[in-house]
């Protein structure tokens, strides 16, 4: 008992000092667990404290200011755990950083990040059709640019869609990145590029009338095939299918099939991605014929009599909604020339389905009046104003007229400095008879330096090289040089041309000139000419042109070959002279296209007066025309077309001075095919050989049918058969001279072939009625081409 009441003496004695201990041990253990986590100690703290500062951690290349300025949480407010969320995501939302952390230290917020690395470089690797510099417009990540892998997966997915549009729909690309030091990145877009997926096949469900090769080559859209290596017309693009629906609607719609409908359009890949089947569902409906056809007017001093002939439809006709819609502008033209400058025309449809008719009228009435307010051009970032506003028909003040705006925008087409998506709108002007006009254009390079190369039956073997601007420094003058080098004809030409000199109807130019030609197998001789011409011409109407020019040049005939100096007629032409000529050509054109013309006429006739001054005085006149009648409404097909050539010249001596070969007419070649080169007409003969001596009097006249051949139309060859008739005159009568005046006749086929490398023609012809002198040619062969 005394034992036990020791032991709690002592155990009381010792507590003050034990504690005390045992309180400062427990502090050390618990000190550093408090200090690692601070964000657990100060989530223990009451919401709603207030914010002391923002301290950020982790940035290397971004401004701790700039991170601060996205949070929502500042110094001086409350904590807020919703603003904290939100600050967060908005962290991350700016794409400069992979992680984010926002935690608090006491009343410190600390936000904690790893930024995102920078691009070094963008490569491509595999890319062998599409280049580098495409495949870069395409992608958002650039060099310098901050990397994401969000960033990365849209930039893979543009570039397949690029490649889809080129019609590679087995393109695989896969995004990698590199790591390089000072935390940038190289992206790798590794690329494995699939087979194009071209057009297979095309079908057409609900075409009774017509058959499905028919209805292929109206489409855009082809069927891959070998012989379309430069063509992208069998490469599936979605664009072209609304493209195609309305071709074929508008063909149907020309051929009498005023309901026609395309009700529905589709592209099919094939299984193995290797191609597209496309499939165009028709509503053909019913045929119709046109039954009355009439025009009324309700305007002053204008009846619908007087309009009736613009009409380009009949009675009897099928339906053919291209030819209302021409009929309809031909009318409002006609009706503005006689008078009538605000015209509004309708036509008005009656369906008669039991006769398979349409009657219609074409109502021609007041339009409401308006005037040109003000005329604003615009997207021409190099040709200037007064270019553009010059081939306008309609002037500030003008009254309104919709064939004029149409007139305009062809004009400005035609120039070919701009895209063919040339527009002219109207807008309201300041008062309601005021209307804006604004036209839109989109440059394009007008300037040219062309190599060529090719043969022609004429001049053989051939190279060029030629530099032009069409539109110098913006202003619409053309210039150009242009060298050609072949085995019978070489030649150096520069020219230059105002084609509206003081922004006047006046078209003026200049050109100088050298040429040499071989022609010891037509005459015996060779020609070296040079000189200079100035030129000038002006348009009466859009249709009526005229043109004046004055040369000046030095000709030589020289070399003639041992047998032609055998023959006084030729060897009188040796030497030199010197030509002084004024000419003008006037021309009636109403083709509807210079190019490829498939309907209208052209007309010219040039004259020309030698003799001020020089060594030769001469009258030379010269009529051609050609008329063309399209086969179109007939056959179903716009290239079956007729053409009827005819022309004639004449040509007389003066002043009792020498005439010259060299200005005479010759025959043969190309205006009369299945002769040669000056191979018809009049002749000097001997026991070795003969020489073509020209004539003062010529006259031709071709008949020639264009044809398509049963061949796609993508290759671009067409046929003709042609007969060609000529006759050639009216020499001075000498020793050996021949002269019959009697026709001659050549026959034949021929082809032309627009290939990707020029257009070539080929001529097979017979010379059917012939004299027993002249020389023919049955293969004649023309190439050309420039690259």
């Amino acid at each position: 008992m005394h034992a036990t009441r020791a032991l709690l003496l002592a155990a009381t004695c010792l507590v003050p000092v034990v504690l005390p201990l045992a309180a400062e041990a427990q502090t050390q253990r618990t000190a550093p667990a408090r200090r690692a986590a601070p964000a657990t100690a100060a989530a223990a703290r009451p919401a709603g404290e207030v914010i002391r500062a923002i301290e950020v951690r982790g940035n290397q290349r971004i401004e701790a200011d700039t991170i601060r300025s996205y949070m929502l949480l500042q110094p001086g407010d409350r904590f807020d755990s919703d603003r904290q969320d939100r600050s967060l995501r908005t962290l991350f939302a700016t794409g400069l950083f992979r992680d984010v952390q926002i935690g608090r230290d006491g009343d410190r917020v600390v936000v904690t990040v790893r930024e995102n690395p920078i691009v070094n470089q963008v490569v491509f690797e595999g890319n062998r059709k599409i280049g580098d510099d495409n495949l870069r417009t395409e992608t958002t990540l650039k060099p310098r640019s901050v990397y994401t892998d969000a960033a990365a997966q849209n930039d893979r997915a543009r570039l397949l869609e690029l490649y889809a549009r080129r019609g590679r729909f087995n393109t695989r690309i896969e995004p990698k990145i590199i790591q390089r030091e000072q935390d940038r990145v190289d992206v790798v877009f590794e690329i494995t590029e699939g087979d194009t997926a071209l057009i297979s096949r095309i079908n057409f469900v609900g075409n009774d009338q017509f058959s499905d090769s028919r209805l292929k080559e109206i489409v855009s859209t082809r069927e891959q095939a070998w012989y379309r290596p430069f063509s992208s017309s069998d490469t599936y693009e979605p664009e072209r299918l609304n493209f195609d629906r309305e071709l074929l609607r508008r063909y149907y719609q020309r051929n009498g099939f005023a309901d026609a409908e395309i009700t529905g359009a589709s592209a099919e890949l094939a299984p193995d991605r290797s191609g597209f089947f496309l499939t165009y569902t028709i509503n053909e409906g019913i045929r119709y014929r046109l039954g009355k056809v009439e025009v009324t007017s309700t305007l002053r001093n204008v009846s619908g009599a007087q309009l009736q002939d613009a009409l380009e439809v009949n009675s009897g006709d099928w339906y053919d909604g291209d030819a209302i819609e021409r009929s309809v502008q031909a009318v409002q033209d006609s009706a503005n020339v006689l008078g009538a400058p605000f015209v509004e025309v309708t036509p008005r449809i009656t369906r008669n389905p039991d006769s398979k008719t349409i009657d219609l009228v074409f109502e021609a009435a007041e339009g409401q009046r308006a005037y040109v307010e003000r005329i604003d051009i615009t997207g021409n970032t190099r040709t200037q104003d007064r270019v553009i506003r010059r081939e306008m028909r309609l002037a500030e003040g003008d009254a309104f007229n919709n064939a004029a705006v149409l007139r305009s925008r062809q004009r400005i087409r035609d120039l070919g400095y701009f895209e063919q998506n040339v527009q002219i709108t109207s807008q309201p002007g300041s008062q309601q008879d005021r209307v804006i006009l604004t036209t839109t254009v989109n440059e394009r390079a007008t300037g040219e330096l062309s190599l060529g190369g090719g043969y022609s039956t004429d001049a053989g073997a051939l190279a060029d090289i030629g530099l032009r601007e069409r539109n110098l420094l913006g202003t619409g003058i053309d210039s150009r040089i242009n060298t050609t080098i072949a085995q019978r004809r070489s030649s150096v030409d520069l020219s230059v041309t105002d084609p509206s000199f003081l922004d006047r109807n006046l078209s003026v130019g200049a050109d100088l000139f050298y040429v040499t030609r071989d022609l010891r197998d037509y005459s015996g001789y060779q020609e070296r000419r040079y000189g200079g011409a100035v030129r000038a011409g002006y348009e009466f109407n859009e249709r009526l042109r005229q043109s004046w020019a004055y040369t000046l040049s030095r000709r030589n005939v020289f070399s003639i070959d041992e047998n032609s100096l055998k023959r006084q007629v030729i060897r009188e032409q040796v030497g030199v002279t010197v030509l002084s000529q004024i000419g003008q050509t006037l021309t009636y054109d109403t083709r509807d296209s210079r190019l490829d013309p498939r309907s209208g006429y052209v007309l010219r006739l040039g004259t020309d007066l030698a003799g001020l001054g020089g060594d030769v005085a001469f009258v030379r006149a010269r009529l051609e025309g050609t008329y063309y009648i399209p086969f179109e409404r007939w056959l179903g097909d716009p290239d079956y077309v007729l053409a009827l050539s005819a022309g004639g010249g004449i040509m007389r001596s003066f002043d009792d001075k020498p005439e010259r070969i060299i200005d005479r007419f010759f025959l043969g070649g190309e205006n009369l095919r299945g002769f040669a080169v000056a191979g018809a007409g009049p002749r000097v003969t001997n026991a070795d050989g003969s020489d073509s001596l020209g004539g003062r009097v010529l006259w031709t006249q071709s008949t020639e049918m264009r044809f398509p051949l049963p061949l796609p139309a993508d290759i671009g060859i067409t046929g003709r058969a042609f007969v060609d008739v000529g006759s050639l005159s009216d020499v001075n009568a000498g020793t050996g001279v021949v002269d019959d005046s009697s026709p001659r006749v050549g026959a034949g086929v021929g082809i032309s072939w627009r290939s990707p490398f020029g257009l070539i023609n080929i001529d097979v012809a017979q010379a059917v009625v012939k004299k027993s002198y002249d020389e023919t040619q049955v293969f004649r062969f023309g190439f050309g081409t420039r690259f």
